[in-house]
């Protein structure tokens, strides 16, 4: 369970922290994987999805693994000639000595020291390529990971916390790195040493061997028991730290509500229920590796002591040597260890296996507005022209049972290039829908919207990005100096681009004044500047980019009013030979539009010039028009 904190909705924000709310939808179809459900349900292989996922990262690398493959073979071998050795010394290098013969046993003390080097050597050279392959492996994945998150839609964003997202990003391939970087070596040691050790105690004496057969129904179910119980107690530990990064990164997020409604202590409550839970979810899977791995060791045990017992009593009688006893124990050691390694190889297994399964549900999900798979080109230079031809539209369910809920019913709308229209309304009338697919963020469900005659789902994103851009209430800056903040639409811009922006839109004098000036860090989210001067910031940033058409979505409302004033002298300039669409409940900013656009519930109401509209009557009375009575209430708020 998650407390997610709204900053935006201070009503949110307390109902947020005041109760937990379980992450348990996702948006379409990541919801199965990320609801963090646990069962003992399901075998030990991976999806369908995961082993797509799995075998793109491998393709890559597949003759590096051949060649890892073949060197732990070899190390494996020349592990498996020091107990063998050991035996030759005994039997044979010892008699040997007895009669001042040295060789048989240099030969063998040789033998195991050179077997010993040579193994250490190649398991060295084996563990840096296994090591470069799974860094190679997850760089990989992280970068598709990034790449995919941005891609997906702003409806993914706004469902899908960013608690979770550093959870796939940093919990999940943690996971897959402690797999490929420790266990996996591990592992192909151990069934390695398994197969080849079994094989030599047949040989060695098929009689003893017996009793490592009768031992073998006690470690399969040892292995049994601890596969099925480790399988639910790791994916309730995966859950449970996924629930803690998600609760901690929220609240952090929203830290300023959370204070502000003083909902610590109820905060505090919830991240301690669910680091209790992390808690105990490890303390099971401890229970059951602590129960595993005695286990293993006590079976180990009684086999070694039986087959010392009845070894002694062959060696007894002559049927077989000393050295070969001591090889066939040490062999025996060798068979029972891995084991344990087993047990390391699958506890890191669950992990990653689950880990591998959110990823790939992350990475199969795809864009709401994809790529055109045959774009067409923006003509140049833009024009700037938009028309909403037919537009229905309704934004995406949070859960099968939500009704529809249509915010554009169907809407005609052409705006000409170089015009500047005023968008004014209640909330939500569907003025900063309308911004939005005009900026493709979403796709209408019937019509289309097109910018110069083309439909925006026939243009490459790159091209949209490059005519349409939108300024929001809430622009985001990043941490850097403020250039390369102004510079972020447009990176090969010089200084002189950068301050003459910044000079147009008004912010140079402010910014002068900064103890870098240009080049002062604005620190995390722009927190070193006030709110109106992250806007100016903002505003100087579209600028330089000098988009066809530009969005201003509340733009101004973060502004004082000398700072509106200023802005507003600046956007006449800005404004200019460009399209432009302001939405904006301060009607101060509404007053340099050629025309204005009055919205409800998703239809245009009135259309015309502010001064038209402010002066126009109703037909059937002297009812002044809607935007009058918004021009009128807005004044009457000044005084």
């Amino acid at each position: 369970m998650t407390t997610a904190v709204d900053t935006e909705n201070p009503d949110a924000a307390e109902q947020a922290a005041a109760s937990p709310v379980p992450a348990a939808e996702d948006w379409r179809g990541v919801a199965a994987e990320d609801t963090e459900e646990v069962s003992a349900k399901g075998g030990v292989f991976l999806r369908a999805r995961s082993r797509r996922l799995l075998g793109a990262l491998i393709r890559p690398h597949r003759r590096a693994m051949l060649f890892a493959t073949v060197l732990i073979i070899v190390v494996t071998g020349f592990e498996m000639c020091a107990p063998y050795l050991v035996s030759v010394g005994i039997d044979d290098g010892m008699p040997a000595v007895k009669h001042g013969d040295w060789t048989p046993i240099v030969l063998a003390a040789a033998g195991i020291g050179g077997s010993a080097l040579l193994g250490s050597l190649l398991r060295l050279k084996f563990l840096t390529l296994a090591g470069r392959i799974g860094q190679d492996m997850l760089l990989a994945l992280r970068r598709r990971v990034f790449q995919q998150f941005q891609a997906l839609p702003i409806a993914f964003h706004e469902k899908y916390t960013s608690g979770r997202v550093i959870s796939r990003l940093t919990n999940d391939l943690d996971a897959l790195n402690d797999l490929i970087n420790s266990s996996l070596d591990g592992l192909i040691s151990a069934l390695l040493n398994i197969v080849v050790i079994g094989t030599l105690l047949a040989v060695i004496d098929p009689m003893l061997s017996v009793i490592v057969l009768v031992c073998l129904p006690a470690l399969g179910g040892l292995l049994v028991w601890y596969t099925k119980g480790s399988r639910v107690a790791y994916r309730q530990q995966r859950a449970a730290v996924a629930a803690c990064i998600v609760q901690f990164v929220e609240t952090l997020n929203g830290i300023r509500a959370v204070q502000s409604f003083r909902r610590e202590v109820r905060n505090r409550d919830i991240f301690s229920k669910l680091n209790q839970d992390y808690v105990d979810a490890n303390a099971k899977s401890m229970m059951m590796f602590g129960w595993f791995i005695p286990g293993i060791v006590a079976v180990g045990a009684i086999a070694t002591a039986s087959v010392l017992v009845f070894g002694g009593f062959q060696v007894m009688d002559g049927s077989l040597q000393v050295g070969l006893l001591t090889a066939y124990i040490l062999y025996m050691r060798k068979f029972f260890d891995p084991m344990q390694d087993l047990a390391v190889f699958y506890t890191s297994y669950q992990s990653a296996a689950a880990a591998l399964e959110k990823l790939s549900g992350v990475l199969e999900e795809r864009p709401e507005v994809p790529e055109p798979t045959e774009p067409r080109e923006l003509p140049e230079p833009v024009r700037g022209q938009i028309t909403f031809e037919g537009v229905r539209f309704s934004y995406p369910k949070r859960d099968k049972d939500e009704a529809e809920r249509v915010i554009l019913p169907g809407l005609e709308l052409e705006i000409p290039a170089g015009q500047t229209v005023a968008l004014v309304g209640a909330t939500g009338a569907g003025k900063s829908t309308l911004a939005r697919l005009m900026c493709r963020f979403y796709d209408p469900i019937q019509g289309a919207v097109r910018l110069d005659g083309i439909d925006l789902r026939e243009l490459r994103d790159r091209d949209l990005r490059k005519g349409v851009i939108m300024v929001t209430q809430e622009n985001f800056l990043f941490s850097g100096s403020v250039a390369d903040n102004i510079r972020f639409g447009r990176p090969e811009a010089t200084d002189e681009q950068v301050e003459q922006a910044a000079r147009a839109i008004g912010a140079h004098e402010f910014i002068a004044r900064l103890p870098e000036g240009y080049q002062t860090d604005v620190k995390k989210r722009g927190g070193r500047l006030s709110a109106g001067q992250r806007q100016l910031v903002a505003f100087a940033r579209a600028f330089l980019a000098d988009p066809a058409v530009l969005i201003l979505d509340e733009a101004t409302s973060s502004l004082d009013v000398p700072s509106e004033r200023l802005v507003q002298r600046a956007l006449r300039t800005i404004l200019a030979d460009r399209t432009a669409l302001i939405i904006a409940h301060r009607l101060s900013t509404v007053e340099i539009a050629d025309r204005v656009l009055v919205m409800e519930s998703g239809r245009i109401v009135e259309d015309g010039e502010p001064e038209a509209l402010i002066s126009a009557e109703v037909a059937t009375g002297d009812a002044p028009s809607r935007f009058a009575a918004l021009h009128e209430a807005w004044r009457e708020s000044l005084v």
